[in-house]
């Protein structure tokens, strides 16, 4: 009988090798792009993924500002914020959002579909989006993945 691979803190050099890609948000739809970079920053595509441990890879976005959202959600789908104060909830529609910072729409949608403890901020932080063409990671050769 076969075990199952379970990472150890022993192997975290080894196996736990990150790569890094590229993705083009151009025309992509906004909730089917942001589950599958939420799987590879979990790791989960891989076969060394253990849920305990980050073993997720580098994402780069491109053209964030290109993302589609179907419908009309542009003006119907709200961002809402609260500054904690009684009547002082704040809300943005996406059309607003995306024109002020269009990055903002991709990483909340990211950030929702990960892990909400200190392990998925850890992996929200090897998400890095951009709202045009370039980006400053050439150094680090990442691979350009179409999804």
């Amino acid at each position: 009988m076969q075990k199952t691979y379970m990472a150890k803190k022993e192997d975290a050099g080894i196996t736990f090798r990150r790569e890094w890609y590229v993705v083009d948000a151009t025309d992509q739809p906004l909730g089917r792009l942001a589950s599958k970079l939420a799987i590879i920053l979990q790791g989960k595509h891989k076969p060394t993924y253990t849920p305990f441990f980050d073993v997720g890879d580098h994402v780069i976005v491109i053209n964030a500002d290109k993302v589609r959202l179907t419908g009309g959600k542009w003006d119907q789908k709200m961002h809402y914020r609260h500054s904690g104060y009684i009547g002082h909830l704040k809300a943005t529609p996406y059309r607003e959002l995306k024109r002020r910072h269009p990055e903002l729409p991709i990483k909340l949608a990211v950030r929702r579909m990960l892990p909400k403890n200190t392990l998925g901020r850890r992996m929200l932080r090897k998400l890095k989006v951009y709202p045009g063409p370039e980006h400053p990671h050439q150094a680090q050769t990442p691979t350009i993945l179409s999804l």
